[in-house]
């Protein structure tokens, strides 16, 4: 029988994951909106690209630098702020009349989303019993992955009938009912700032470095396929990122109160969930990326047929990261992810074989639903994996940690993808467009085959006793 705690949890768990979703579809919803935006707004191709990295360059730029943050002010505290924030910038999204407005809103969504995405992990971790954790990771990994996946979809749902500025409008009334379960459900021990941050100093030379990294080497993944691998300015970004990485790795060894302990990459677990997570999110994401695609360009599908024929593939891990949570709850995330990691290798591999044979859609319904059970037995196993043994004061930096190599996962993945594309195929209907797509989801195949080596060589699991 239910009781007062788990009825808590549950209202944890929802207070959590709602925001979480909102900022989650807002990384890829306007994709679907650009031709409609171009045309409303008399927006360049230049401004177009702006409207979706804006958001992603600052998400991932800030979701470190907000995990501290969050630490020295208050975990609750700064997430209802990025919640409020959040809310009010996607009604500045939605009413913008030129492109520079529209571009502005999305970077101060993606401060926002930094530090929901950052603090929630963390957040969910202090506030749900240990025996519920599980389950409540796993409906967090359900809805982290779901946002991203199911992003284009609702954006082709939306501007199929009504306005674009509609997928803003629509954040309003959940950023206001989360601000409500967020203050009901999260007590105020939550609020309090990290025991031990109390007094220490900001590592502030930590902070710029870790950005200097994360920021441009984001940019330049983002627009290195539209600007040319090989333009001065994308080769200077990439240049910052690997300077900025060293110099933040020599800072951070030496750093007593460094914000991001090298002290954790020391852990053989810490290091490999990470690396699974930058192979997994640039696999998979690349593959949706392309494929959501190719059901238009390919198929001859419009925006909304489009989006209920991936359903199977982005609903179903809706349902299976719950279970995931679950069963890594009585097994370990080792065993889920091993499974998860081989499912999605098979998939896209199929994806693969069935473009090049030119197959009707009903062929890929299949490996879509496998594709999507694999998802949905990943997030939730890579959010547990990553926090255990971790202790409460580091959780929103390890957290962070994560959401960094996922974000950075994607932006490579979606690279990867667009250089390859673009070397083989074109953006045309027929066989032009299954030339860069076969190979483009090859290189997506050998991504997910070598995250799921490393699962394989993972350390035993153990039972994460944090409180």
């Amino acid at each position: 029988m239910p009781t007062p705690r788990t009825h808590r949890a549950a209202r944890v768990i929802v207070a959590i994951s709602l925001p979480t979703l909102m900022t989650s579809l807002d990384s890829l919803v306007v994709t679907i909106a650009l031709p409609q935006i171009h045309q409303d707004l008399n927006a360049s191709v230049t401004e177009l690209q702006w409207f979706v990295n804006a958001y992603t360059l600052t998400y991932a730029a800030l979701i470190l630098p907000t995990a501290a943050a969050g630490d020295r002010i208050g975990r609750r505290r700064l997430f209802l702020w990025a919640i409020l924030l959040f809310t009010l910038a996607s009604a500045v999204a939605a009413l913008a009349s030129t492109p520079s407005a529209l571009i502005a809103a999305r970077v101060v969504q993606g401060a926002g989303g930094a530090a929901i995405g950052s603090l929630s992990l963390a957040l969910m971790a202090d506030a749900v019993p240990r025996r519920l954790r599980e389950l409540a990771i796993g409906v967090w990994g359900s809805v982290n992955g779901l946002g991203v996946a199911a992003g284009p979809i609702i954006g082709g749902a939306v501007v199929e009938d009504l306005h674009w500025s509609v997928i803003f409008w629509i954040n309003i009334p959940v950023g206001v009912l989360s601000l409500a379960l967020v203050r009901w459900s999260l007590g105020s021990a939550a609020s309090q700032a990290s025991p031990a941050s109390a007094g220490a100093r900001t590592d502030l030379l930590g902070l710029v470095a870790g950005t200097a990294f994360v920021f441009p080497l984001t940019w330049a993944l983002s627009e290195g396929g539209s600007r040319g691998w090989t333009s001065p300015l994308v080769v200077s970004c990439l240049g910052i990122a690997v300077v900025s990485l060293v110099c933040f790795i020599r800072h951070e060894r030496r750093e007593r109160e460094a914000y991001v302990p090298m002290r954790l990459f020391a852990d053989r677990r810490f290091s490999l969930v990470n690396a699974v997570a930058v192979l997994f999110s640039a696999g998979i994401f690349g593959s949706v990326f392309l494929v959501s695609q190719y059901l238009q360009i390919g198929m001859g599908f419009d925006p909304l047929e489009s989006g209920l024929r991936a359903a199977p593939w982005t609903v179903v891990p809706m349902a299976a990261a719950p279970l995931a949570g679950v069963i890594v709850g009585r097994r370990g995330p080792k065993q889920v992810l091993l499974v998860g990691m081989v499912l999605q290798t098979m998939a896209i591999a199929c994806f693969a074989f069935l473009s090049h044979q030119n197959a009707a859609y009903i062929a890929y319904v299949i490996p879509m639903i496998i594709a999507g059970t694999g998802m949905g037995l990943t997030f939730s196993p890579l959010a547990t994996a990553v926090l255990i043994g971790v202790a409460p004061r580091d959780r929103a930096v390890v957290s962070g940690v994560n959401q960094t190599a996922r974000q950075l996962g994607t932006a490579m993945g979606i690279a990867l993808c667009t250089a390859i594309f673009t070397a083989y195929g074109a953006y045309a209907p027929g066989e032009r467009f299954t030339a860069g797509l076969v190979p483009a989801l090859g290189a997506c195949t050998l991504l997910l085959a070598a995250a799921t080596v490393l699962v394989a060589a993972m350390p035993r699991d153990e039972v994460d006793d944090g409180r």
